[in-house]
């Protein structure tokens, strides 16, 4: 016999967590698949941490949605054994003139929040892992830092739990379709569930559920590399901010050492390799860690070190950069987070209080409309 919910959560991963936890806490009975482990390696949300800025440069109307995150992300940690934001502050830096820097200024300012415009040499004086060249200004924001993904999901699924939610892990969601009451069916390689309301938050295989999310929500491979510092306490969080970078070679992102051996960075859009989320190359290769250690060896030395890790993970990239978050217009029943473009973990606490608003009362108060599915 087909058990009935009153929402299933398709993807238990950062965004799918959180919807969870928030659907359950309304008293809502929720099913979570997920067809990897709880966490898990294969998709977004792992490698340590995930930078937490305020100053946005993607888009000052970001800003009401992270102040938000921020409450939810400390009210999570309250009631878990492990830390899951560490305050840092953050560093936007590039050329002067660059729209990076200017964007990210512009955030600060038309949401009153506290930051201060340093110059290459200032930057470096008050951080000196920092060896930016001559010319280039950062906007330093100080609530920033970053988050510890894995124990994010943790949290939230700790949470859920609490609150009676059922999550199944290693159960492949195979298709879902309406139902003739308004509801859906969700069939996955174990057995089938019906919900009258149905959450899809399945990262790089969104499309594959959605088809108005084919050619809009794309994989792309990402790498990841960890160095050891030659320099260790300048690259200690107390002494080195989250950053983003722009620079000829293009736009890079970092954190300072935080619970395994090395000094993480990455370039956004890696090797701008579009790819199937079942079949691409896991492993990361020497042209990898040649890409990104030429950037480190020219923009931060001291900590370019011998290599600790490398490691890839999955953008899912909408043209625009910017998020999808609303329900399907044939099918109201049905909400779709998604697209999150390389910078959405930092969301994910708020994306499943919405996720959790569009399924149970089919609209939000939260500033989403830019995030329409029907904008392409």
């Amino acid at each position: 016999m087909t058990d009935r919910y009153d929402a299933i959560v398709v993807g238990v991963g950062g965004m799918g967590s959180a919807a969870v936890a928030h659907l359950a806490d309304r008293s809502a009975d929720v099913l979570g698949l997920e067809r990897y482990d709880v966490p898990h390696g294969y998709g977004s949300s792992h490698g340590s941490t995930r930078i937490f800025r305020l100053a946005y440069y993607e888009g000052s109307a970001y800003v009401p949605l992270l102040r938000r995150a921020d409450e939810l992300w400390r009210d999570l940690e309250v009631d878990h054994d492990r830390k899951l934001l560490y305050r840092t502050g953050s560093i936007d830096a590039g050329p002067a003139d660059d729209p990076l820097v200017e964007r990210s200024r512009e955030s600060c300012a038309e949401h009153d929040l506290e930051y201060e415009r340093l110059s290459s040499a200032e930057l470096s004086e008050r951080y000196p892992g920092y060896d930016l060249p001559e010319g280039y200004e950062a906007i330093y924001q100080p609530d920033g830092g970053f988050l510890v993904p894995e124990q994010c999901i943790v949290a939230h699924v700790d949470r859920a739990h609490r609150a009676g939610a059922t999550i199944r892990a290693r159960e492949r969601v195979v298709d879902w379709r309406p139902t003739a009451d308004g509801g859906v069916r969700v069939e996955t390689d174990y057995d089938a569930y019906e919900a009258d309301r149905l959450v899809i938050t399945a990262g790089a295989w969104a499309a594959r559920f959605v088809d108005a999310l084919e050619g809009i929500a794309v994989p792309e491979r990402q790498v990841l590399a960890w160095l050891q510092p030659r320099v260790p306490e300048h690259f200690e969080p107390d002494r080195f901010p989250v950053w983003n970078l722009q620079v000829p070679e293009g736009r890079y992102y970092g954190f300072p050492v935080h619970d395994v051996p090395g000094f993480k960075f990455g370039r956004y859009h890696h090797r701008e390799e579009t790819v199937d989320p079942d079949a691409f190359e896991r492993e990361p290769t020497q042209a990898d860690e040649r890409l990104l250690r030429e950037f480190a060896e020219g923009y931060f030395p001291e900590g370019a070190g011998p290599t600790m890790g490398l490691q890839t993970c999955l953008f899912t990239n909408t043209p625009d950069g910017h998020f999808v978050l609303d329900t399907l217009p044939d099918h109201p029943q049905v909400t779709v987070a998604a697209g999150f473009s390389g910078h959405g973990f930092k969301f994910a606490s708020v994306i499943g209080e919405i996720a959790a608003d569009l399924a149970l009362e089919g609209e939000t108060t939260h500033p989403i409309e830019q995030f329409s599915i029907d904008r392409f």
